[in-house]
């Protein structure tokens, strides 16, 4: 049996430049963090005393004989491009998926880190990384960026580089004591609305607009963002102040990105003292983040109302495997194995 722990990502600025259509062009940075709220994935292979070979436990249950009837898309997709056979594999989760952190992503590359480990081979970051981003994005045929996969495999908070050339993952470095105080600014509410990344980045992509302008700018602000986290002369306040700039220029970019209801949410935080915020992930729904100088956060608390306030921490490892204990695995003949 094995068990892998595979970290949330929480994107600050740049995500939109991470599109493989936008860097191969304009290049593309985000500056990232991961953070303590994970996914698990438990994997090991299948007692043969079913009448099935495969039996799968997320949201819903599969029990199947063929490869080709999991209905699960990642799941089937990578147990082909690994080779995967008689799995019983199962998810859980801090956090709910399609709520803006890179939820499928982290359950990608977490998948993989388990399957690599049931077969006894270790694989390094950057290739889980890679297969992952390949399994969604060519395999899967899901719109949407890199900066999930990438983030979840290497963990901590980074800037990652996008060109023609691919990516690089490169540390922000920043003082204990400014990166304790950072975390302890920023509030994350859940807004109950959940909606897949890809279908919000195919509901922008269908709108006909070009976003070339907004991403451009978005873009810069990566390299304000990072000098305000590593100069410790400036006002770590104006982190804050930024991200809402960010959010503003992303707000326009799509029609899918924010709703409504969520634009009322997310002027009623900074009425209440919240210096900025953005909705995470591709927009349409999920968590609000704020950030929020401590004297005003009973007031946001307050405003917000019902919606959860789920506190959160930076994070340092990405994925890894909790729980190692390696069966003895004989395949069957050929002719019997599913498909």
């Amino acid at each position: 049996m094995i068990i892998t722990k595979t970290p949330f990502r929480m994107s600050f600025f740049g995500g939109g430049t991470d599109m493989e259509s936008f860097f191969k062009e304009h290049g593309g940075a985000v500056l990232s963090t991961t953070i303590d709220k994970y996914c698990y994935v438990t994997v090991r292979h299948l007692p043969r005393f079913f009448e099935y070979s495969t039996e799968l436990s997320y949201i819903k249950t599969e029990k199947v004989s063929s490869l080709d009837e999991i209905q699960h898309p990642a799941i089937r997709n990578a147990m082909k491009m690994l080779r995967m056979r008689e799995i019983r594999l199962s998810y859980d989760a801090d956090l709910p998926a399609r709520s803006g952190l890179g939820t499928s992503s982290s359950f990608a590359v977490g998948m993989l880190n388990a399957f690599y480990a049931l077969k006894g081979k270790h694989v390094d970051r950057k290739r889980l990384a890679d297969e992952a981003i390949y399994l969604e994005r060519v395999l899967c045929n899901e719109a949407g960026g890199w900066q999930d996969q990438i983030a979840a495999a290497f963990g901590g908070f980074n800037r990652i580089n996008f060109s023609k050339d691919g990516y690089e993952v490169l540390p922000v470095i920043i003082a204990p004591e400014r990166k304790r105080q950072l975390s302890e600014n920023l509030m994350m509410f859940f807004t109950g609305f959940t909606r897949l990344s890809s279908e919000v980045q195919k509901a922008n992509a269908a709108g006909g607009k070009d976003r070339t302008a907004q991403l451009k700018e978005m873009l810069e602000l990566v390299d304000v963002a990072q000098g305000i986290l590593e100069d410790r002369n400036k006002d770590l306040d104006d982190f804050g102040r930024l991200l809402d700039r960010t959010w503003r220029l992303k707000r326009v970019s799509g029609s899918a990105v924010t709703t409504d209801s969520i634009d009322s949410l997310y002027e009623k935080g900074l009425a209440a003292g919240a210096l900025g915020g953005k909705l995470l992930g591709a927009g349409g729904g999920g968590f609000l983040l704020f950030y929020v100088p401590l004297e005003k956060q009973a007031a946001v608390r307050e405003t917000m109302g019902d919606l959860l306030y789920v506190p959160v921490e930076f994070e340092n490892e990405g994925t890894r495997v909790i729980y190692y204990a390696p069966e003895s695995y004989v395949p069957i003949a050929p002719e019997h194995t599913a498909k």
